[in-house]
């Protein structure tokens, strides 16, 4: 009887041949197909094992769960853990793992107890030393592995990088493209890490014949080239798009509500009943309700049985919040917004626009400044949680935060590496306002455009050269430069915009309105630290918005 013939019966407990007459008298409580050389996994109460095509044992010995050969290697719960054996039934090595894959192209994923996952090869060796806190299959020689951070890449057999470039998500290669997902959205990838394409979709397949299915972002399906280009439409949007941009062009409705209700005083009153919040804000009764009308169509407000409390999300907004959006509501809504009406100059070839000078008004404007700076602080708390993973300090370095504000990135670095010394360059009145608040971090008043008159092992810029144009990143990097000896690092903390994509261009937008400033790519930075004395040594990425592009001095 030839075991490539035989198939699962529908009630699952034995095996049929081809003209679907069972193979065998034995009936269990579950089977597996048939895999080479002719064995099937099968179970039977608490014990499981594998029988050949004529339903008997393969050997002696029970498991707690048997699944199919893969390269004449099965794994197998047994228990004291899972793990593979030989067609003989023999242990394949001696480790036990909380879980196994099957083998392919000689490596197998393994999950260990603590978590970490890896690949190993036939011989139960590890096939390198990296610890993931995922890894997938391999296909032709690549497999996909996640990291701590949740980003994801591809490496070779023995482990290596195969691009260095790191996604949301990523599937393994298929005719030479790959799906992977940015920020922006999922594309098609060549085996640089190199998207082919500037769109982005919903949801996409892999080629088939240089034409693959997508969904785009509107609900509708269409089949795409290798080019990005619509071959032809499956299924039409489901959403309209008249709808979708005119709920765009009201964005500022959004903007102007939560603004109004932080300057009213609004959600400091909450919970409280509309009258309540009428009488102690001073406001007309129609008004505060329609005003919590609003915040509850944002999600930031729920009415419970006449009460008005805030949601989850809602409470970010609370001036006492540790990573409080309430003075950010205040500066989008006002001082922000007016500078966006100033966009098409800013556009104009031929305009007298210049970039505003946001830090001299924030300085001159005491009750702004404080509140400015605190917003700063909020969003560094949330964003730069998880960027001292990317610094691969000794640390006992001599570290300078340029730019650093009231010095949360700086506070992370010091919880990560005590014995680094930390100090933090900033503008006087921001000194005077912070330099109080952590006396582990020491305080600096400089110019960053100015000699900074001391000297670092590293160098932080985080969000700094995003506020300026290439020329004043430059002397700022040349300032950096100075400080640093040959070998030193500079960390430039910044939200990468991807190569060929449109992820981070609304937010590239603000900063021109704002600072005259923009966001950045990789081959951007790249080209800046080349011209300032540094060469490119990578970009990592965390579990934040921002990545970290590292650079040596030359």
């Amino acid at each position: 009887m030839n075991w490539h013939d035989l198939s699962i019966s529908p009630d699952g407990t034995h095996h049929l041949t081809v003209e679907g007459v069972p193979a065998f008298a034995e009936r269990f409580d579950a089977v597996l197909k048939f895999h080479p050389p002719g064995l099937a996994a099968v179970q039977r109460g608490d014990k499981a094992w594998h029988v050949r095509s004529d339903g008997l044992a393969a050997y002696e010995r029970r498991f707690v769960r048997t699944f199919g050969y893969y390269q004449h290697l099965a794994a197998v719960v047994a228990s004291d853990g899972w793990h593979h054996i030989t067609v003989a039934g023999n242990d394949a090595y001696l480790e036990r793992y909380a879980w196994c894959g099957n083998f392919q192209e000689g490596r197998c994923s393994v999950r260990a107890h603590n978590g970490a996952y890896h690949h190993i090869c036939t011989d139960g060796s590890a096939a390198y030393a990296e610890r993931w806190r995922y890894v997938g299959d391999y296909r032709d020689g690549i497999a996909v592995v996640q990291a701590a951070d949740g980003r994801s890449t591809h490496i070779d057999r023995d482990g290596k990088l195969i691009h260095g470039r790191w996604f949301v998500d990523l599937d393994v290669f298929h005719k030479g493209f790959a799906r992977a997902r940015d920020e922006g959205g999922w594309t098609h990838i060549d085996l640089r890490g190199r998207p082919i394409y500037s769109r982005r979709f919903a949801s996409l397949e892999p080629f088939y014949n240089g034409h693959a299915r997508v969904e785009r972002a509107d609900g509708a399906l269409e089949v795409i080239d290798e080019a990005g280009e619509a071959v032809i439409e499956l299924c039409p949007p489901r959403r309209s798009e008249f709808a979708a941009l005119s709920a765009d062009m009201v964005g500022y409705w959004k903007t102007q509500t939560i603004g109004a209700a932080v300057g009213l005083g609004v959600i400091e009153e909450l919970p409280a009943t509309e009258e309540e919040v009428a009488n102690r804000r001073d406001l007309h009764h129609d008004g505060a309700r329609r005003l919590l009308r609003a915040l509850g169509e944002l999600g930031l407000a729920l009415n419970k049985a006449g009460q008005w409390r805030l949601t989850p999300r809602g409470s970010f907004l609370r001036c006492d919040h540790p990573l409080s959006l309430a003075d950010a509501a205040l500066e989008y809504a006002g001082p922000l917004s007016s500078a966006w009406t100033r966009l098409p100059d800013a556009l104009r070839r031929n305009s007298a626009w210049t970039a505003p000078d946001v830090f001299g008004e924030v300085a001159r404007d005491e009750g702004r400044h404080i509140g400015h700076h605190r917003m700063l602080r909020s969003y560094a708390r949330h964003d730069y949680a998880e960027v001292c993973r990317a610094f691969d300090l000794r640390g006992d370095e001599r570290v300078i935060d340029a730019g650093g504000g009231l010095g949360a990135l700086g506070r992370f670095l010091l919880d990560a590496y005590p014995r680094a010394q930390v100090t933090v360059l900033e503008r006087p009145e921001v000194v005077a306002l912070a330099e109080a608040t952590y006396p582990r971090l020491q305080w600096r008043s400089a110019d960053l455009f100015e000699a900074w008159g001391i000297n670092a092992d590293v160098v932080l810029l985080s969000r700094v050269l995003h506020d300026w144009d290439d020329a004043a990143a430059c002397r700022i990097l040349a300032r950096a430069r100075a400080a640093l000896p040959p070998g030193g690092r500079v960390y430039v903390i910044e939200m990468l915009m991807s190569e060929g994509g449109v992820a981070g261009a609304l937010c590239d937008l603000h900063l021109l309105t704002v600072t005259g400033g923009r966001e950045r790519s990789e081959d951007d930075f790249s080209r800046l630290l080349a011209a300032t004395g540094f060469r490119l040594d990578g970009v990592r990425t965390v579990a934040a918005l921002p990545s970290v592009v590292v650079g040596v001095a030359s």
